[in-house]
């Protein structure tokens, strides 16, 4: 049996998807989120007798509900060739602050394995206690997805060097 940590946050975004999956999507429209986190000790170890904590609650999901907080909810997602990325930058930079920019269409899928990639890197600079076991990205109540494992495998290959990518550094950054 392994020791768990599961965190559940809702936060509402923005989003259009431009590469032809949906007419209905190509147009800038909404969710309301739950993003849901399983996280496990990175070694297990017997509670201690005394705080019985693997690390308390609040010192593990604090940067990650701060990202999600202040980061994600009410923001935009559009693809970083997406027109309309270019027009707030050029028309309204202030605002192209609250966009988080995709390497191609901000899907669910994508936005949930780029979300593991950000918690990961959350929780390696917070001294790997914690892993991230799973994440559960549900845009709407029929529609959920779920990744675990190494983010890599599943983000695409961008051009880039890592430490350049948003959702490889542990901080508040979503551009």
């Amino acid at each position: 049996m392994t020791a768990e940590l599961v965190f559940t946050r809702r936060f509402c975004m923005g989003h259009r998807l431009i590469t032809g999956a949906s007419e209905r999507c190509a147009i800038p429209h909404g969710h309301n989120e739950y993003v849901r986190v399983t996280l496990r000790p990175a070694k297990q170890t017997r509670l201690d007798g005394h705080a019985n904590m693997i690390l308390p609650f609040a010192e593990a999901k604090t940067r990650w509900h701060h990202f999600v907080d202040n980061s994600l909810d009410h923001a935009l997602q559009l693809s970083e060739t997406d027109p309309l990325l270019a027009w707030f930058r050029t028309n309204e930079p202030e605002r192209a602050q609250r966009i988080v920019v995709t390497p191609g269409d901000p899907t669910t899928e994508l936005m949930a394995a780029l979300m593991l990639a950000k918690l990961t890197a959350i929780l390696a600079d917070q001294g790997d206690i914690l892993r991230v076991h799973e994440i559960e990205l549900e845009e709407t109540p029929t529609n959920t997805v779920r990744l675990g494992g190494n983010p890599q495998h599943y983000l695409p290959t961008v051009s880039r060097p890592p430490e350049q990518c948003w959702w490889n550094r542990p901080d508040a950054s979503i551009a």
